[in-house]
C-alpha cells in the first residue's frame, strides 16, 4: 500500500455489533482528513458479506460479537484478502484475547477505552503495515507469565477452541454454534470435550465462570466495577 495523502484517503470498514459503537465510531473516522468509512458491519458474518462486493485498506474489527467473533473473522478475512490490515478492538484487554486475536493476524490491538487519537494512531500505523498495542495491553502481554493461573488457562486452547470457548460461555447452544462456524454438532461436541479437558472443568456453567474470571468476558469487569461500588 502506498503512503496515504489528501487524495488517497484510508478506506475503512467498521465491524461492531452495537449499532451505536459503529456509528459513533464512523462518524469520528470521517472527519479525519485521511480517512473514509466505505462500510459497516454488524457481526464477522456480514463483514464477509461485503468484502464481496468492496475491499477497504483497513477493517476496525470488534473481538466479541454474537455468531462468528472477531478472532474467526479475522483469520477468515485474511485468507481470502491478505492485502487488508485488521485493528482489533475489545473492552478486554487481560487473558487470552489479545494473544489470539494478534496471532490471528490483526496488526493493532486498542482497548474501547482508548482515547480518539489513539484510535487513529493506530489505524494509521496498521494501513503502513506496522503493529501497535495499546499500553494496558502491552503490559498486560508482558507480565503475563507472573499472572495467577486461572488468567493463563485460555491460553492453551487452540484459535478454534478459544472461539467456540466464548460462544459456549456466552450461553449459545451448540446448534447455533454447529450453523454459525459452518461444523457438525458432533464436531462442535468435540471441541467442547477437549476445551473441557484441557481446562479441567465439567459442565458450561463452570467454563462461564471461569470465562468471567479469567477477563475473558465482559461480565468480569462489570462485576468487579459493581464490587468496588459496594466497597465505596
Amino acid at each position: 500500500m502506498t503512503e496515504f495523502n489528501a487524495d488517497n484517503k484510508i478506506k475503512i470498514l467498521v465491524v461492531d455489533d452495537f449499532d451505536l459503537v459503529r456509528h459513533g465510531i464512523a462518524r469520528m473516522l470521517d472527519d479525519e482528513a485521511d480517512m473514509e468509512v466505505t462500510g459497516m458491519a454488524n457481526s464477522g458474518e456480514d463483514a464477509l458479506r461485503q468484502l464481496r462486493t468492496q475491499i477497504p485498506d483497513v477493517v476496525l474489527m470488534d473481538v466479541k460479537m454474537p455468531g462468528m467473533g472477531g478472532i474467526e473473522a479475522t483469520q477468515r478475512i485474511l485468507r481470502q484478502y491478505p492485502e487488508i490490515r485488521i485493528v482489533a478492538m475489545s473492552s478486554i484487554d487481560v487473558g487470552a484475547i489479545p494473544t489470539q486475536m494478534l496471532a490471528a493476524g490483526a496488526l493493532a490491538f486498542i482497548t474501547k477505552g482508548a482515547a480518539v487519537e489513539e484510535l487513529m494512531q493506530a489505524i494509521r500505523m496498521a494501513y503502513r503495515g506496522q503493529h501497535y498495542i495499546t499500553q494496558s495491553v502491552a503490559t498486560q502481554m508482558a507480565v503475563q507469565p507472573v499472572h495467577r493461573q486461572d488468567k493463563k488457562l485460555f491460553d492453551k486452547l487452540s484459535q478454534r477452541e478459544l472461539q467456540i470457548a466464548m460462544l459456549l460461555s456466552d450461553g449459545q447452544r451448540v446448534s447455533n454454534i454447529s450453523t454459525t462456524l459452518n461444523l457438525s454438532p458432533k464436531t462442535v461436541y468435540s471441541y467442547r470435550y477437549r476445551i473441557f479437558d484441557k481446562l479441567g472443568i465439567k459442565s458450561d456453567v463452570h467454563l462461564t465462570i471461569l470465562a468471567m474470571k479469567s477477563g475473558l468476558s465482559e461480565g468480569y469487569s462489570e462485576l468487579q466495577d459493581y464490587r468496588q461500588q459496594l466497597r465505596g
